[in-house]
C-alpha cells in the first residue's frame, strides 16, 4: 500500500525539481539590456573574448622540454626503487611468531633507551597540582556588595 505513495512522491519531487531548474534557467539568459549606456561596450568586450585561447597564445617555456631518453631513465630508476621497496616490505615479518612477553620486553627496552623531555617526566600528582592552580587562577572574584 505504501509503494504507490512513494512512487507518487518520487514523481512529484522530480517534477518540482524540473520546474525549479526551468525557473532558474531564465536567469542565465545572455541577452543584454540594450537601454543601458554600457551595453555596447560590454557587448564589444564579450565578442572580442568569445573564442578560446590557442596554444600559440600561451607563453613559451624558458626551460627546454626533457628528452625522451632522460624521461625513460627517470621512469626506470623510479620503477627500480619501487621494486626494491616492495622487496624490503616482503622481507618484513608482519606477524608475531615469537614469545609476546619477550617482544613486549624488547619494545619496552627500546622505549626506555630514548631520552624523554622533562615535561613528560612529571608525575600524576604534579600534573594535578598544576591543574588545581590553573583552576584557582581561572575562578571569578566574589561579587561586589552593592548595598
Amino acid at each position: 500500500m505504501n509503494a504507490p505513495i512513494r512512487k507518487f512522491a518520487a514523481v512529484l519531487a522530480v517534477f518540482v525539481a524540473a520546474a525549479g531548474l526551468t525557473a532558474c534557467a531564465s536567469s542565465f539568459d545572455t541577452e543584454a539590456d540594450l537601454s543601458s549606456p554600457l551595453a555596447p561596450h560590454i557587448q564589444t568586450l564579450v565578442d572580442a573574448n568569445r573564442g578560446y585561447p590557442r596554444w600559440e597564445d600561451f607563453p613559451k617555456s624558458l626551460q627546454p622540454a626533457p628528452e625522451p631518453a632522460m624521461l625513460a631513465a627517470r621512469v626506470g630508476a623510479l620503477s627500480a626503487a619501487g621494486g626494491s621497496l616492495a622487496e624490503e616490505a616482503a622481507r618484513i615479518e608482519w606477524t608475531l611468531t615469537g614469545d609476546p612477553t619477550a617482544f613486549a620486553a624488547d619494545v619496552q627496552a627500546r622505549v626506555d633507551a630514548v631520552e624523554v623531555a622533562p615535561v613528560t617526566q612529571q608525575t600524576q600528582s604534579e600534573i594535578e597540582e598544576f591543574v588545581r592552580r590553573t583552576r584557582e587562577r581561572g575562578t571569578a572574584p566574589p561579587p561586589v556588595d552593592r548595598r
